[in-house]
């Protein structure tokens, strides 16, 4: 039985990607489940399973070529199976997920992920209908040994010439009429002159990748959809500041070292648990707001591709250390292309950190259909007045974007203010763990 693998919808909204590495060629037997292709979608870098066992009889498309989902990837032809037990294959249906408590390792979360149920693989279309017949390959071109060996000696492909002899042979006057044709062709193209040093290689073009494609797309779309509202404050954070060199010294012997975005995060998810109207959606089709039991905040990262934001899940639960190990895995894949879709998804609010590379203020834009997105400048040293004094304080600069359309100014106002007093006295965010409260 010849088996049609069509390319599948791997994320949400998934509409095409890219092949940058065939696993298989022609004749090759493989298992299911082994990899056939690495494709570049509008979020990762993946690997496609073959979903049959059997030997591969065609591949569709090259290195660099973009295939849409639904199209043909792979033609497999399956030992032993035709007739009704071909039809039975085709009528196959991999087990729905199933729901089951995990316990996420080193993290102590314990909470539920899809797990694939059994012989699950990745979805195809059309399965079990036989393949069109593969296109006939030009027949040999009909020609004198004189043709033959003119059209070697001008470096032509002899089938491509049209044959003006006895059933279609082609002839020596055929060669002499193409080799005529293609000197005129020559004479008639236009002569490069020579330009000034100043005035060559005034552009550079490169191809937009699937990554930044989605980004513009996605960009668009947040600001077409969003009525965005951004407020910027600052925060003086010198006890933040001290806490963090008093743990960075004692975590040293287990070779843990804190940023400040552990604290940051643990701060916006701290007040989100109080604010549950930021870690929402507007879904104006059905006329409601859904809230999000779980707070998942995804974190922009500055990736060799592109923008990507990698979640980090339950981040109400996770201590600073657990975020910290996390947030230092979630970079090391984003560095080096290894993000899953797992990786990407259930985001329920985003922060960004633009400081680390030297901003102060910006105006984040939302990651939509989120409704916020908080955003970190750079840590500066500025005086302040403190008691009646004029000390050297350190200032934390903030950003966030809501979408107004649900978000209001007062309660954006008492959100800010809960966060900013976590990065204050660092001490209140352990003071309250576990426990809803809000200052």
């Amino acid at each position: 039985m010849r088996y049609i693998f069509k390319f599948p919808d791997i994320g949400e909204g998934l509409e095409e990607g890219k092949i940058i590495e065939w696993y298989v060629q022609k004749g090759q037997a493989i298992a299911s489940g082994d990899p056939l292709v690495k494709m570049e979608t509008d979020k990762v870098v993946t690997d496609i399973p073959s979903p049959k066992a059997g030997v591969i009889a065609i591949t569709y498309g090259g290195i660099g070529d973009i295939v849409k989902v639904g199209s043909p990837l792979v033609e497999i032809d399956i030992e032993g199976v035709d007739g009704v037990a071909a039809q039975v294959v085709a009528a196959e249906v991999p087990a729905p997920p199933s729901t089951e408590a995990v316990d996420e390792k080193g993290f102590g979360v314990v909470g539920t992920i899809e797990v694939a149920g059994d012989g699950a693989y990745l979805p195809a279309g059309d399965e079990g209908i036989s393949a069109a017949p593969a296109p006939t390959p030009r027949k040999k071109a009909l020609a004198t040994p004189v043709a033959r060996a003119m059209a070697k000696d001008y470096g032509v492909d002899i089938n491509l010439i049209p044959g003006s002899g006895p059933a279609g042979r082609v002839m020596k006057r055929d060669i002499e009429r193409h080799a005529d044709s293609v000197r005129l062709k020559e004479a008639a193209a236009p002569v490069a002159h020579e330009v000034p040093a100043d005035t060559r290689d005034d552009y550079r073009y490169e191809a937009l990748s699937t990554i930044r494609k989605t980004i513009a797309k996605n960009m668009l779309r947040s600001k077409q959809n969003a009525a965005h509202m951004s407020v910027m404050d600052e925060v003086e954070v010198s006890e933040l500041v001290a806490a963090r060199t008093r743990l960075n010294a004692v975590l040293a012997k287990e070779d843990i070292r804190l940023s400040y975005l552990p604290f940051i995060i643990k701060a916006v998810a701290r007040a989100l648990k109080n604010h549950p109207v930021l870690n929402a959606e507007l879904d104006l089709d059905n006329e409601r707001i859904i809230y999000k039991n779980r707070i998942n905040l995804g974190i922009a990262m500055d990736a060799e591709d592109g923008l990507v934001v990698p979640v980090i899940r339950d981040a109400d639960t996770k201590s600073l250390v657990q975020i910290a190990q996390e947030l230092k895995s979630l970079i090391d894949k984003a560095q080096t292309r290894q993000l899953s879709l797992s990786d990407l998804k259930g985001g329920t609010f985003s922060i960004t950190s633009f400081g680390s590379i030297g901003g102060y203020f910006a105006v984040p834009v939302i990651n939509y259909p989120q409704v916020g997105i908080f955003g970190i400048g750079r840590l500066t040293e500025k005086p302040i007045v403190k008691d009646k004094q004029i000390v050297i304080g350190q200032m934390l600069p903030i950003s966030m974007s809501v979408d107004h359309r649900i978000v209001d100014g007062g309660e954006v106002t008492r959100f800010l203010n809960e966060v900013l007093s976590y990065l204050k006295d660092p001490l209140l965010l352990l003071a309250f763990e576990g426990v809803n409260h809000e200052l």
